[in-house]
């Protein structure tokens, strides 16, 4: 196991290396990079300004920013000095390369802050979001699963496997709207849920059991609105592999040697359904975290890494989208090792070789 944990550990370098030399040169080629924008932000501020004062009428015009023409050379110099673009590609990536083999993600061009500190501000709410997701996915479908598999074919498994086809087929942000219709604030039918933040404002002045509810109060529907997809493809994954496995010959023989049947399902069968879940358990968490919040996070006012990374791209910030590539990409592959990790123990059986391909 030990000289497969090493020859992983040091796949990792050459993984993280190139997802981040790719992402870096990519970057450097897209068009309308940071410099445009803030250049875009200045003009728009010079004429939201002239707007206000004397001869507004005539300065309609000025609202659309027609690039780098009429902008004075010195400006445009100064900022490709601030954000470093005056210096030679090779000296940006080996900088960037060098800053984060310290674990420092460098600065961020439009949030005047260190990468890390950005991250570290916007992690509570992801955490939240990811932790619950993660939780009530597991905690649901197992139990459900099982109970479908013991029940194959019945009205209570037929019932079920339509109402988790709904729920999968059902996009996570549409979901989200129908909530937000029906049960939050100002909604015209129960208005029952708050549409804005993680809590209240007044928060900080409750009492605990108060500040905990308030916290559940406000995480009820974007959790519910990310969680119905996700544990109904894990339902249906766990019944079809406790199915698959109640028919192979060991059950059989566990069965006619008379052990009984609480047994056989939980020491002998569960233990095997569970290793293809344990397998799917690091993409799980990385989308539970990571990956599928944008869209909940912009539609619930939840000022999250998912907007942040969206953000990012959209105002060329460079720093904060190689950064949060980087630390994304980091734990996913330390996640992937820890659920192969995790295999072995569900299975002491399995042996990982080195050398094996």
């Amino acid at each position: 196991m030990w000289p497969y944990l090493l020859k992983r550990l040091a796949l990792m370098v050459p993984t993280l290396l190139g997802v981040l030399t790719l992402s870096f040169v990519v970057t450097q080629f897209v068009p309308g990079g940071p410099i445009d924008h803030a250049l875009a932000r200045l003009y728009s501020e010079g004429a939201r300004s002239d707007a206000t004062g004397e001869g507004s009428a005539e300065s309609g015009s000025l609202w659309a920013y027609t690039g780098r023409q009429g902008i004075d050379e010195e400006q445009v110099a100064e900022l490709t000095a601030l954000y470093g673009f005056d210096r030679p590609l090779h000296e940006r990536y080996l900088h960037m390369l060098s800053g984060y083999l310290r674990f420092d993600l460098g600065e961020s061009y439009f949030h005047h802050q260190s990468v890390w500190s950005l991250i570290v501000s916007k992690l509570p709410v992801s955490l939240s979001l990811g932790t619950w997701i993660l939780f009530l996915t597991y905690l649901i479908s197992l139990p459900l699963g099982v109970s479908k598999a013991l029940r194959s074919g019945t009205p209570f498994d037929t019932a079920t496997t339509v109402l988790l086809l709904v729920g999968y087929a059902l996009p996570s942000f549409v979901l989200g709207v129908l909530l937000i219709v029906l049960f939050g604030g100002g909604s015209t039918f129960w208005e029952i849920f708050p549409l804005r933040g993680l809590t209240s404002d007044n928060w900080d002045e409750l009492a605990t059991l108060p500040k905990l509810l308030d916290y559940l109060w406000h995480i009820a529907m974007p959790v519910t609105a990310m969680v119905v997809s996700s544990f109904a493809l894990k339902s249906l994954l766990t019944r079809n592999l406790f199915l698959d496995e109640m028919d192979k010959q060991y059950v059989l023989t566990a069965r006619a040697k008379g052990v009984p049947e609480r047994r056989i399902l939980w020491k002998h069968i569960f233990r095997n359904a569970l290793l293809p879940l344990i397998t799917g358990f690091p993409p799980t968490f990385i989308a539970a975290f990571f990956t599928s919040t944008l869209l909940i996070e912009t539609l619930f006012s939840l000022d999250g890494l998912g907007l942040l990374s969206y953000e990012s791209i959209q105002t060329r910030d460079y720093p904060v989208v190689l950064g949060t590539l980087y630390v994304f990409t980091l734990i996913g592959l330390v996640t992937k090792l820890a659920g192969d990790v995790a295999y072995v123990v569900a299975d002491p059986r399995i042996k990982y070789e080195a050398g094996a391909h």
